[in-house]
């Protein structure tokens, strides 16, 4: 005996079923229970919602038992399939029904699955939890490679985590038309990175650097200058140059310092995953 899993519509229900879609989407099947193509349609789209993972809400109709509700409907033939939105009918047809038919009619009104990725990852960003947003945002960059919103979304994260470097380059590629509020926001707090990140002493250093190539101490200076203004990787490519020549420069704190870097960088960081090898290598 056919089992029906979907919520009954009577005319007590009726109305609240109806109000439901005002929030999710509401699809009703008509059936009877003498006509076994329309237990395929609602199996079919029983099997569907499931798939859909409350994405839509699933009714269903018996014809034969209330017949003054599908009337209201204007239920001509079986079987019918309706989608309500916001209240109001917004795609349906009457006939025989396969699966795909079905997937194209909830695939019009339903988020896709990047779509949900995609809400699921901004609501990480706008609680600020940015180290567990970026790898889904950079996944959905791979399915949406020319998404202004993912791309802004990653600049944020980057930035929030400290990873300007890497965020620079993203915000050139975002079109004019999309350079809004939230972009200029980034810019922004990219351009007061690059303001600290080059400071007098910074500046100072840099040119007695140029001055005296071969100073083993002001190149560990700098590159523990360029790490407290998170301009990481040139401190990494300073300390590598150190370490390569001693790995005990400092009494160990030129090692120190890199692992520190590393450490702070994170285990998914591109740049520090480069630099680890390249001091593992040395080390081992």
């Amino acid at each position: 005996m056919y089992q029906n899993t979907a919520l009954e519509i009577n005319e007590q229900n009726l109305q609240q079923v109806i109000e439901q879609s005002m929030q999710t989407p509401v699809v009703i099947s008509f059936w009877a229970p003498s006509m076994p193509e329309t237990l395929e349609v609602n199996a079919t789209l029983e099997k569907l919602a499931r798939e859909y993972q409350g994405q839509f809400i699933l009714a269903s109709l018996n014809c034969e038992t209330q017949q003054m509700v599908a009337s209201q409907f204007g239920v001509r033939g079986l079987p019918t399939v309706a989608l309500f939105k916001d209240g109001q009918p917004a795609d349906g047809s009457a006939g025989p029904q396969t699966e795909q038919t079905l997937r194209e009619m909830l695939t019009r009104h339903l988020p896709s699955q990047e779509e949900l990725a995609l809400k699921q990852a901004l609501v990480l960003v706008d609680n600020k939890e940015y180290a567990q947003a970026l790898p889904l945002l950079r996944q959905l960059s791979a399915q949406l490679p020319n998404d202004s919103l993912v791309k802004l979304a990653i600049a944020e994260c980057l930035i929030e985590t400290a990873l300007f470097d890497e965020a620079e380059p993203i915000l050139a590629t975002i079109p004019m038309q999309d350079q809004d509020a939230q972009y200029k926001g980034l810019v922004a707090k990219l351009e007061l990175h690059k303001q600290a990140g080059n400071s007098p002493e910074i500046q100072q250093l840099e040119q007695k650097l140029a001055a005296d190539p071969d100073n083993v101490e002001l190149r560990y200076e700098l590159a523990v200058q360029y790490s407290q203004v998170n301009r990481n990787e040139e401190a990494l490519e300073l300390l590598i140059a150190i370490l390569r020549k001693d790995m005990n420069f400092s009494d160990g704190n030129a090692k120190k310092t890199m692992m520190d870097i590393l450490a702070a960088l994170g285990q998914g960081n591109p740049i520090a995953a480069s630099y680890r090898r390249q001091l593992y290598s040395l080390m081992y």
